[in-house]
C-alpha cells in the first residue's frame, strides 16, 4: 500500500487536551519485519493515552511528533512484514500497538506479531479493542495477588474501587472467575451494572459507607484493586486483613514513597505500585477467548466515528465513564 493515504487524528506536542487534536491526511505505514498492517475497524481510548499527552509520564516515555495516539484496537490484516508467518491478508485481530508509536486513531496501523492474536467471529471489533490495557490490567492485578482462574485457587476477599470503568469493570468479572468475593465501589447511577457484573456487594462511594470502604458484610479485604483516585492509605489501612494488600492501577509518587517505607518496615499490609508497560499476548489471547465463550463482558460507554475523536477524547479526560470508550473507523 506504498504511496496511499489515509485520515488520522494525531497532536503536535504536549497539551491541549481535546482540542490540541488534529484531522490530517497522512502516508499509510509499511509493515517491517514481524510486523502486519491493520485496517483498524475499531480502537479504544485509554487514561494512559491522555496522560501521555499531558506530559505525565515524560520521564518515562517521549512519544515523537506530531504523535497519532492509541495502542488499543482490532482490526483486519491487510499486509504482512518480513518474517510473519502466522497471519496473512483478511485475519481478524485484536492488538496493542506499542505505547512509543501508538497509531490507533488511524485508518490503518502498524502492529507487532508479539501482540496481536486472532479475533474471532464471536468477539466484535468494539469488544475486541476494548481489551488489552484495560483487562489485561485487571487479569495481571489479580494474578500479582495469588488469583488463580482454573479452580485451584483459595477464597479470598477483594475490594475493586472505581468498579464501573474500563479497568474496574473487567476486574469484576475476572475476580468471580478467580472464585473471589468481590467489594466494589461504583457511583449510585451504576450499582446494578456492577451487581450484574458479578459483585457480591456493592458500594456508593459517595456515601458514609463507601467513603470509609467498610464491607457490608463485615469482611476484611485480603486484596484491593484500586482504581480510582484520591483514597489515601488511612481509609484502606483498618479494612485489610492482616496480611491484606492494595494494588494500585494508578500510583502517584506518594504511593511509591509509602510502599518503599513498607517494605523496608517488613509492613504486613503492602501497598503495591502496579505500572505494567510489559504485556503478554498469552495473556491477551486468554481474554479473547474469555470474551468468545460469553465468560467476560465488555461494558461499552459510548461509540464515536474517527471524525469525533475529539468528543471521545473529552469523555474520557472527564473520568466518568462507564466501561470502555470506543472509536470506529467505519467503511
Amino acid at each position: 500500500m506504498a504511496g496511499r493515504t489515509m485520515h488520522a487524528v494525531q497532536y503536535d506536542g504536549y497539551g491541549g487536551g481535546a482540542a490540541g487534536l488534529k484531522h490530517v491526511e497522512i502516508q499509510v505505514p509499511s509493515p517491517k519485519k514481524d510486523e502486519v498492517l491493520l485496517r483498524v475497524e475499531a480502537a479504544s481510548i485509554n487514561p494512559v493515552d491522555w496522560k501521555i499527552q499531558k506530559g505525565v509520564l515524560r520521564p518515562l516515555m517521549r512519544p515523537k511528533f506530531p504523535h497519532v495516539p492509541v495502542t488499543d484496537v482490532a482490526g483486519e490484516v491487510v499486509e504482512v512484514g518480513p518474517g510473519v508467518h502466522s497471519f496473512k491478508p483478511g485475519d481478524k485481530v485484536v492488538s496493542m500497538l506499542d505505547f512509543w508509536n501508538a497509531g490507533g486513531l488511524a485508518e490503518y496501523a502498524v502492529a507487532s506479531v508479539n501482540m496481536t492474536v486472532d479475533r474471532p467471529p464471536e468477539v466484535s471489533a468494539a469488544e475486541g479493542a476494548s481489551l488489552p490495557i484495560a483487562a489485561l490490567t485487571a487479569l495481571q492485578a489479580l494474578r500479582y495477588s495469588g488469583t488463580m482462574f482454573d479452580g485451584t485457587g483459595q477464597p479470598k476477599n477483594v475490594l475493586i474501587t472505581a468498579a464501573s470503568g474500563g479497568v474496574g469493570s473487567f476486574a469484576v468479572q475476572l475476580a468471580k472467575l478467580g472464585n473471589l468475593h468481590v467489594t466494589a465501589t461504583c457511583g449510585a447511577r451504576n450499582v446494578d451494572l456492577v451487581k450484574r457484573l458479578g459483585a457480591d456487594e456493592v458500594l456508593d462511594y459517595k456515601t458514609p459507607e463507601g467513603k470509609s470502604l467498610s464491607s457490608p458484610s463485615g469482611r476484611k479485604y485480603d486484596v484491593v484493586i484500586h482504581c480510582a483516585v484520591g483514597i489515601s492509605w488511612s481509609t484502606f489501612e483498618p479494612n485489610l486483613a492482616a496480611n491484606g494488600m492494595v494494588i494500585d492501577i494508578t500510583p502517584t509518587p506518594w504511593t511509591w514513597f509509602r510502599s518503599v517505607v513498607k517494605r523496608l518496615t517488613f509492613a504486613k499490609k503492602k501497598l503495591v505500585p502496579l505500572l505494567i508497560f510489559v504485556h503478554d499476548k498469552e495473556d491477551l489471547r486468554f481474554l479473547v477467548q474469555l470474551v468468545q465463550d460469553g465468560k467476560l463482558t465488555t461494558v461499552v460507554d459510548s461509540r464515536h466515528q474517527l471524525s469525533e475523536a475529539a468528543a471521545a477524547w473529552a469523555k474520557s479526560m472527564e473520568g466518568h465513564a462507564t466501561g470502555k470508550i470506543i472509536v470506529e473507523m467505519g467503511e
